[in-house]
């Protein structure tokens, strides 16, 4: 009666999209008994893969993170932006969870466990290879596993298709050729990527976005076979709302058996944020995502929605919320929202948990150094929107000339405020970046002189990524410094 009671209370609850305003992009969702575990595209940031845990749907923490480091090693000890870990799926099957991604230098690569906040295997290759991306598996009843994936035209030579392939049930590599199964570009949809397959009443199901990530929609295919024919319709757009280009994502069934898609939105300096849908399947055999308001078979966004049922009410939390940004270092371990710009060295920063801190060392810049898009020691979370505040408390103890710290927003411009030692002095200023990515020098843009070695430093980001920088030599009293920034992706 209390479960039954549980789901009621549930249905009369809404939810407002997005449910993540912050970068999890591609993600991909399964539930196993009463928890959903999510994970998401992380490309260059260490640790990798990021493990998401929910009970309703709507509220996430971080879990864990599957990959701590990126390989092969020889290709992240420096930032490799957009490189690394694209479009992730997780799967649960014989008591463990998978968890295949793509690199589109080197192939297809898995890991395993059996406890997804624990450790997870070492990767796996299952498919070497340039250009193969997007993979999801899916074991069959009769004991056969298949691996559909996508292909990346930067590194392939040639994009939007599908293909199919068998994999070894021991081993999850390739036993088998790679078959077209789906050819975008002859059925006009173009840049087709992101597959999740599943199957369901005895039809094999590929959903796949179509389109481009600003400008796209969502398809889902289906056929009797494994290796097709697939028919395939259009089965959520942009439509009449402001949710532009819906993009891939995963099917997930709740408690009660209601369907969910979960995609992302591209929202610039924000990143790649979050959305549930609801999601309904007809009598024959296909289904609508979102809302279908002039019942033309394809679904548009929701903005508002009745939330998911549950059977509980609240959750035993024991990660970090997914939209956390508090500069939290009282433990032995680094907090699970902050990423590294490449694979970490060890004397790079130190948890110092008797003083509640963070030991961070200066690092020499390398060889050629222009700004900080080549900089790896950078200590990164993601922003979160529309709006948000971050204040931190730094302790600054120079050794040599030249050394600085400070806090930034990085993007493909960058904009910081942040100490450096000079002449024996300690300046604060503040330095905007325009062009990081195209190797351009940072211009200091407000100085000031011979401040205190302890201060309090924040940065507010307004609607439309605009960003404000203050600092504090109290942590009282905050004064603004310089000019507002306005943050790119």
């Amino acid at each position: 009666m209390l479960a039954l009671l549980s789901l009621l209370l549930a249905a009369q609850l809404t939810y407002t999209n997005p449910i993540l305003h912050s970068d999890y992009s591609d993600p991909d969702v399964i539930r196993v008994g009463d928890d959903y575990w999510m994970t998401s595209s992380s490309f260059n940031c260490v640790p990798g893969l990021q493990i998401l845990h929910s009970v309703d749907l709507i509220n996430w923490e971080i879990a864990g993170a599957a990959l701590p480091r990126l390989c092969p090693e020889e290709c992240f000890s420096s930032p490799a932006h957009g490189n690394g870990v694209w479009a992730p799926s997780i799967r649960y099957h014989d008591g463990l969870f998978y968890i295949f991604w793509g690199d589109p230098d080197h192939g297809i690569y898995y890991v395993s466990t059996d406890n997804p906040r624990g450790k997870w295997s070492e990767p796996r290759l299952s498919i070497p290879g340039k250009g193969l991306i997007d993979p999801c598996p899916l074991w069959d009843e009769d004991g056969k596993v298949y691996l559909v994936h996508g292909w990346a035209g930067s590194r392939a030579g040639f994009k939007s298709i599908l293909t199919v392939c068998e994999l070894d049930p021991e081993s999850l590599t390739s036993s088998g050729e790679n078959v077209l199964v789906f050819d975008g570009n002859a059925s006009g949809n173009k840049t087709v990527e992101g597959p999740k397959l599943y199957k369901r009443d005895g039809w094999y199901y590929i959903f796949a976005p179509a389109g481009g990530v600003k400008e796209g929609w969502q398809l889902v295919l289906r056929s009797r076979n494994i290796y097709g024919p697939y028919e395939w319709r259009k089965v959520l757009q942009q439509g009449s709302t402001p949710i532009h280009g819906p993009h891939q994502g995963g099917w997930v069934e709740d408690e009660a058996g209601n369907s969910w898609f979960l995609h992302f939105e591209d929202r610039y300096a924000y990143g790649r944020v979050v959305h549930l849908q609801p999601m309904k399947w007809n009598p024959d055999g296909w289904c609508v995502i979102g809302s279908d308001e002039d019942g033309d078979g394809i679904g548009e966004p929701v903005q508002e929605h009745r939330a998911p049922a549950v059977k509980t009410s609240t959750a035993h939390k024991k990660g970090v919320g997914a939209l956390s940004i508090a500069p939290d270092f009282s433990g032995a371990c680094i907090p699970l929202n902050w990423q590294w710009h490449a694979n970490p060295q060890g004397y790079w920063a130190m948890p110092y948990p008797a003083e509640g801190s963070l030991r961070i060392n200066c690092i020499k810049n390398r060889d050629g150094w222009k700004n900080l898009w080549d900089t790896p020691n950078l200590l990164l979370e993601k922003i979160t929107g529309p709006e948000m505040e971050f204040t931190t408390c730094i302790d600054f103890h120079p050794s040599y000339e030249g050394d600085r710290t400070g806090v930034v927003v990085m993007g493909e411009d960058y904009a910081l405020i942040g100490l450096e030692y000079i002449n024996g002095k300690i300046f604060l200023t503040q330095n905007i970046c325009e062009g990081a990515s195209e190797g351009a020098v940072e211009t200091v843009v407000s100085t000031v002189e011979d401040v205190p070695a302890h201060i309090s430093l924040q940065v507010k980001i307004a609607k439309g990524a605009l960003c404000t920088f203050h600092y504090s030599t109290d942590g009282k009293k905050y004064h603004q410094m310089g000019k507002p920034f306005t943050a790119r992706a």
